[in-house]
């Protein structure tokens, strides 16, 4: 019997029909390729405090084994590479996965990208050391479910770092009329905001998935230098999380 999944067929609907543009800085991704420098801060910060890594090094991430879930184009995969990472790409669109694997393979990168669910590489006994969950939760049918699966996913101390919208006025005034209907920098309809997740219930969820929730951050836009920052104090739209599965 296969897997159960908390794929949402619709959302991955959403992704396949942008597949081709994943790569493209000034098409329907642009907001990712503008956020990702913010994103990998983050990320590269909190797998180097947790697993004693010195980002200085040639290839700090040598020898961990990292899954990037609903990985796309392989925008946060193939940095995790050249870090010196063993890299899973997994993601429910199969459009996006030879978009992945040819970009990969032009960059001199070996990234293992999977057309899987998260469920099916759990019940194949897989684990991993990080697991990124970027972008993702706020898309899936069941978030405790989902959060569940990528917590037996790593090994006892692995580290999830899980990003996603926070679910207020503001972040339906940004993220949903600014980003989709005034900026179109995604497709409307891209979000629901009602589908969005506060930080207090994203840090329950974790929770009662078995994490142990060790920080939270906001991605930040300021319009006057036209970029994303990270600020602990405002979590107001876009926020990202790290957490920790006991040892």
């Amino acid at each position: 019997m296969p897997a159960q999944t908390s794929v949402n067929d619709g959302e991955i609907a959403k992704f396949q029909a942008m597949a081709d543009e994943w790569w493209d800085e000034e098409g329907k991704f642009k907001p990712l390729h503008m956020l990702n420098p913010t994103r990998l801060d983050y990320i590269t910060r909190q797998i180097a405090a947790e697993f004693g890594r010195d980002l200085t090094a040639e290839l700090p991430f040598a020898g961990l084994r990292i899954l990037d879930i609903g990985c796309g184009g392989g925008l946060l995969s193939e940095p995790m590479a050249r870090l010196g990472a063993t890299v899973v790409g997994a993601d429910a669109a199969e459009r996006n996965l030879p978009v992945a694997r040819l970009h990969a393979e032009q960059s001199g990168l070996t990234i293992d990208y999977r057309h899987t669910t998260a469920e099916a590489m759990a019940a194949d006994g897989e684990q991993f050391d990080a697991v990124l969950n970027m972008e993702v939760v706020e898309h899936v049918e069941d978030p405790a479910s989902f959060l569940t699966t990528c917590h037996d996913l790593l090994k006892p101390g692995g580290l999830m770092v899980c990003s996603t919208l926070n679910r207020n006025p503001k972040s339906f005034l940004f993220a949903i009329i600014g980003a989709e209907h005034i900026m179109r920098w995604l497709p409307v309809g891209t979000h629901e905001h009602s589908k969005f997740i506060t930080p207090d219930e994203l840090f329950e969820l974790l929770r009662g998935a078995g994490m142990d929730p060790v920080d939270r951050t906001g991605f930040k836009f300021n319009f006057a230098r036209w970029d994303w920052s990270l600020d602990a104090r405002d979590l107001g739209v876009n926020y990202v999380t790290a957490s920790v599965k006991p040892a």
